[in-house]
């Protein structure tokens, strides 16, 4: 689905914009030569457009002045905050021509309150960064991971309303207070923040009047320069539950139990439930050597790779927070609900963990301690994940097709752009029933197959009502043919969650020009909204835009 709008950006104008930044930002953060800007055309998507240069802002201020002079010259612009967007576009505008805003050297954990429990950061800062420094001054909160590493930014997740894994992994539904330069130059402070004495900025997200915050996300109006982030205090009690489902029809059942958990409070966290090629593919590469070079693998391929890492056809993943009592009584519950013949429930604490370490310990000496030690590593990835600390670990499935397997230092510094890995993601939302989730597999897995395919896929519970199915298209990105071929998978998969109802919640740039699909006038009044705030259009043209929104295509959902 991937259409470029025609690149309108003159060589004169674009060259007369570069003088204009670098005397705001400095000549060297203005990046217009081949060497310096190839590094933010690296994509995971088999093709992408590169951008026509690269600007570096260093305060709100400066860009404002960005802004302004993209719109003297009439050059647009694609911010990013650290450009890890993998497998939806990474740093990649969705059209030629734009100059990309990077974020990164904007990098301020402005406030951490520990008593109401937020901090107010800008969009260069990390996972790790904040996650470090919450600890390094002794705060007892919590910061919401995703999977998308230490290095991946905070705010660029939220605004394109990503989810973690804690009770706070619905990311968007815990900020307050977001600060932006619109397309015309001006700034932007939402909910109370446009109050001089505002003491609620970053603890009450609505103030008087419309609630404009969400204009703010999957949107092209506007930079996102600072926002509140509510952080989670450290609980009482954790317990991390994992069951293996051996069954491949028992997800029916498990869904319909899961939803239950969630609806009644049980479980308050995200949930995952991931298939077994999706589990797998989180420690390991395919196993092209003994396994042959083509996908898909084999039923006796995925049962022999269950069997080495330990998992089940399904597994449901999710996290307990709480007073002991209230853990104890959710084990409890959970225990009632998923204990059954052909399931493996487990409830891994940080103190088993601990007395699992220290096992490995003792036996460092024997056969058996090398051995307890690379199986405790998962383990402690996952519960450090669920307790605000990221890790590279789980980016291991970006590298599955990947030639050359996951780089010697895996997963330090990792980056599966750079390391040209082989991705497409595509998201879905499908009713949190275990007849819808039959009818969702039954419709997209054969799909996989046709094109010769792994299937790996991820429900997560983003609502107490609704799963979101991430679906991984993994490649090998040095063979062209296979490259085709999983942009061929990839369409066909789009164009039946499209017309079977289950539409994404995020989309990669590779199809936002067909978000009109199905859709019944939304996408007019949304450019109408981008017409009064950007004017110009000059942020980010493209995005999140169906081309029958576009001003010079306007249709019939225009």
């Amino acid at each position: 689905m991937m259409t470029d709008m025609p690149d309108t950006t003159s060589t004169e104008g674009l060259a007369a914009a570069a003088d204009a930044w670098a005397a705001v930002l400095g000549p060297q953060n203005v990046l217009r030569e081949s060497p310096a800007v190839a590094p933010y055309a690296c994509t995971t998507l088999p093709a992408a457009p590169g951008p026509a240069g690269v600007i570096r802002p260093g305060t709100a201020g400066e860009v404002v002045e960005a802004v302004r002079i993209a719109n003297r010259y009439g050059v647009p612009l694609y911010p990013i905050s650290r450009g890890k967007n993998w497998g939806y576009g990474d740093a990649c505008p969705p059209t030629a021509g734009q100059v990309i805003v990077d974020l990164g050297r904007m990098d301020r954990i402005v406030e951490v309150n520990e008593e109401l429990a937020y901090a107010v950061i800008e969009p260069g800062v990390t996972q790790r960064q904040l996650s470090d420094h919450l600890r390094e001054i002794g705060t007892r909160l919590w910061l919401d991971c995703t999977g998308a590493g230490p290095d991946a930014s905070v705010v660029g997740n939220v605004v394109d309303r990503g989810f973690g894994h804690t009770p706070y992994g619905q990311r968007f539904h815990h900020v307050s207070g977001i600060e932006a330069v619109l397309g015309d130059g001006q700034v932007l402070r939402t909910g109370f923040g446009h109050y001089r004495a505002a003491r609620t900025a970053h603890i009450a997200p609505y103030g008087p009047g419309p609630v404009l915050d969400g204009l703010l996300t999957q949107s092209n109006v506007a930079i996102v320069t600072r926002l509140g982030l509510w952080l989670m205090p450290q609980p009482e009690s954790f317990c991390f539950v994992v069951c293996f489902l051996h069954d491949p029809d028992d997800v029916v059942p498990a869904v319909d139990a899961l939803r239950g958990l969630r609806l009644d409070g049980t479980i308050r966290s995200v949930a995952h439930v991931a298939n077994d090629l999706r589990a797998v593919s989180s420690g390991r590469v395919f196993p092209r050597t003994l396994a042959g070079d083509r996908a898909p693998l084999s039923a006796d391929w995925r049962a022999r790779l269950r069997r080495e890492a330990g998992v089940g056809v399904w597994t449901i993943t999710a996290g307990l927070y709480g007073r002991k009592a209230q853990v104890a009584a959710a084990r409890r519950a959970i225990a009632k609900t998923f204990r059954r013949r052909g399931r493996e429930l487990h409830f891994l604490t940080p103190q088993l963990l601990k007395a699992g370490d220290a096992a490995a310990r003792l036996l460092r000496f024997t056969p058996l301690g090398p051995r307890l030690t690379e199986k405790m590593l998962r383990p402690r990835k996952v519960l450090d994940l669920h307790c605000g600390v990221p890790s590279g670990h789980f980016l291991a499935g970006a590298y599955w097709r990947h030639r050359d397997g996951l780089p010697p230092d895996f997963p330090e510094g990792c980056d599966p752009a750079q390391d040209n890995c082989g991705l497409l993601w595509l998201s879905p939302v499908v009713p949190m029933t275990g007849a819808a989730v039959r009818a969702f597999l039954a419709l997209v897995e054969p799909i996989y197959a046709a094109h010769g395919f792994d299937f790996l896929i991820t429900l997560s519970t983003v609502t107490d009502r609704a799963l979101g199915a991430v679906m991984t298209v993994a490649y090998d990105r040095d063979d062209s043919d296979e490259a085709a071929r999983a942009m061929d998978c990839y369409q066909a998969l789009w164009a039946a969650v499209m017309d079977g109802g289950y539409i994404p919640y995020r989309v990669g740039i590779q199809s936002m020009a067909d978000l009109g699909r199905g859709s019944d006038g939304y996408w007019g009044t949304v450019a109408a909204v981008r017409r009064a705030l950007d004017p110009g259009g000059i942020i980010a043209p493209g995005r999140y835009e169906p081309a029958s929104g576009r001003p010079e295509t306007m249709g019939e959902d225009g």
